[in-house]
């Protein structure tokens, strides 16, 4: 046995574990743990402007790389609670992270110490687990069992806290015997994956909705492969996008209120069964439950008991890992198939693509300033096929995914419930660091991109390179939009005359903060647009300008400055406010054309 710090084995723990990347910010109470960090040499640390920018970077770094556990470090008190944000955002959308934070000496807890708060409690609501360790001798197996917890059922996030002095002390510790746990996930049986099929096979009008769960279990080869062998038409959600590409015949748009197409939602209307997997039924994808459940049979298999039935109770309910049920779902369809004893979903199919190619909504204006519907037309032509795209929230976000196409899991990386403005530039910044060659393009309204735009610096110092395009229409768009059903346009303006603008800055004085300045300011590349026709040569040149600088290069491509996007508050009531497509002329960008070509 050797002896050690309880910072040390901490640190041989998450070296064992997998961890060779962490996010943080150093201080005084968490230095013990980054003395251990430097001296082990075994897991790259990237420097944070904000704590909670660190815990969006350790999301980003999660949700790009199957396997991947981003971890967050930061002093105590207040960067503690900086990161709650981020816990928020990873529980809300079962993604697993490492929260570590530094804590006064035991002695101080519960005495008004300075920059010492109950971080424990605070973060319970928002963690799988959460836990201030007391005694040193604990800090291996109080990490041992946070890999497991984060691994196991649901994923999720774990913080843990530790004092100053648990830190400090020497403890026995024999690492070259540590083994990791073995995650539980619970897997479901042949007789209810034959009884949900046996339901699927006396439906008219199936469909499956993939939820971001099988992404998680790295399953989405497994969905295409049921949805062949059934001919089952798929609605991802938005946190599943991708699972199945989006110009698969068998992919037949998402369903919602917001992040939906309109083909998407006539087909869920259309339909009479829906097999769930993985997914949450969030209520952006349902709309009302009396409305979304009306005159169909569901089936829900999900990782997580409590889920199963939390929004509205299912005709079967399966507790199963995505994968560990699509793996049985496959051989059971597969095995049924060739006796020739699954329907033919042929005539369905076709309808659900007939609609697929013809209720799309226009994206070809020609106005200037720009309507965001061109914007999102530009870069389907100029990104190609394996694009990453990272968003959050918002009318860019629900206009991206009105119009974007995903092909691949892990390419659309989103924030889905908890929606943090801010999320996008550290996000980003994650997934670079966690696959170094990967085409990422950010995208951000001009609040998003406001809010945490220091993180820029970031990329900047530490050599991570990304596209960001933020669309500026100089308001708070979505909420501008909202306020319309209460006949106000209130307090949601951020447009004021910036006394440094001038006819050389480029930048118009109405739209306020000169972004370019700011971009530059940080260490970064910047180019503005106003048309179209400028924004193939603003990509190829931020190309090279990654190239040559390895830094994020921002797009601001500036909107007139107000338009609705389409929404409502039911899938059968959504708010067309401009032209739909009357022919592919009025959408050539989108996945109909693409598939006629």
């Amino acid at each position: 046995m050797a002896k050690m710090t309880a910072a040390q084995a901490a640190v041989l723990v998450m070296e064992k574990e997998g961890v060779t990347q962490a996010f943080g910010v150093p201080g005084a109470a968490i230095n013990p743990l980054y003395s251990a960090l430097r001296k082990q040499g075994s897991i790259g640390h990237i420097l944070a402007r904000h704590v909670e920018g660190a815990s969006h970077m350790a999301e980003g770094y999660t949700r790009a790389v199957a396997g991947n556990i981003g971890v967050c470090i930061g002093t105590s008190g207040p960067a503690g609670t900086d990161m709650i944000t981020g816990l928020y955002s990873a529980w809300a959308d079962s993604i697993p992270i490492l929260c570590i934070t530094g804590q006064a000496p035991r002695a101080r807890l519960y005495k008004e110490d300075f920059q010492a708060v109950d971080i424990e409690s605070i973060s319970k609501p928002v963690t799988k687990w959460s836990v201030t360790v007391r005694e040193p001798g604990q800090v291996p197996q109080v990490f041992q069992q946070a890999f497991h917890l984060m691994r196991s059922g649901r994923p999720g996030p774990v913080l843990i806290d530790l004092p100053f002095d648990v830190q400090m002390a020497q403890i026995e510790f024999d690492i070259d015997t540590y083994q990791p746990l073995t995650p539980y996930k619970p897997a479901a049986s042949r007789a209810q994956i034959e009884k949900a099929i046996a339901m699927l096979n006396a439906a008219e009008r199936p469909l499956i909705v993939a939820g971001g769960g099988i992404i998680n279990a790295n399953a989405s080869e497994l969905l295409v492969r049921f949805a062949e062998a059934t001919g089952v038409p798929v609605i991802p959600t938005l946190m599943g996008w991708g699972t199945i590409p989006d110009d698969h015949p068998l992919m037949a748009g998402m369903c919602g209120l917001q992040t939906s197409h309109r083909y998407g939602n006539a087909t869920m209307l259309a339909s009479d069964f829906v097999l769930g997997i993985g997914n949450r039924w969030a209520n952006r994808h349902t709309g009302s439950v009396e409305v979304y459940t009306k005159g169909r049979t569901f089936v829900h298999v999900d990782i997580e008991p409590t889920q199963i039935g939390r929004v509205f109770t299912p005709d079967f309910g399966i507790v199963s890992d995505a994968k560990a049920a699509l793996e049985l779902f496959v051989e059971v369809a597969e095995a049924m198939k060739a006796k020739g004893q699954l329907p033919s979903r042929r005539a369905w199919a076709d309808e659900c693509l007939e609609r697929k190619k013809t209720m799309l909504r226009k994206t070809n204006f020609d106005d200037v300033p720009m309507k965001p519907q061109r914007v999102y037309q530009c870069m389907n032509r100029n990104f190609e096929r394996e694009t990453c795209y990272v968003s959050t929230i918002g009318l860019s976000q629900i206009a991206a995914a009105q119009f974007l196409h995903v092909y691949n899991p892990r390419n659309w990386i989103n924030c889905g419930q908890a929606g943090p403005l801010g999320w996008t530039i550290p996000a980003a910044l994650g997934v670079r660091a966690a696959d170094p060659a990967r085409r990422i393009v950010a995208l951000s309204g001009d609040y998003d991109f406001q809010f945490m735009v220091e993180e820029l610096a970031v990329g900047a110092q530490f050599k991570l390179p990304y596209i960001h395009i933020v669309v500026n229409n100089s308001y708070l768009g979505l909420i501008r939009q909202a306020q319309r059903g209460f006949e106000m346009d209130y307090c949601v303006q951020l447009g004021f005359e910036n006394i440094n603008a001038t006819a050389e800055s480029g930048v118009e004085r109405e739209y306020g903060v000169d972004h370019v300045k700011v971009v530059e300011g940080l260490g970064c590349k910047a180019i503005r647009v106003y048309k179209q026709e400028e924004i193939k040569p603003a990509i190829q040149r931020a190309e090279q300008l990654m190239a040559e600088f390895s830094v994020p290069v921002v797009i601001e491509v500036m909107l007139e400055r107000v338009t609705n996007i389409a929404m409502g508050t039911e899938i059968d009531a959504i708010n067309e406010f401009e032209a739909l497509a009357e022919s592919l002329a009025d959408a050539p960008s989108s996945v109909a054309a693409a598939m006629l070509d």
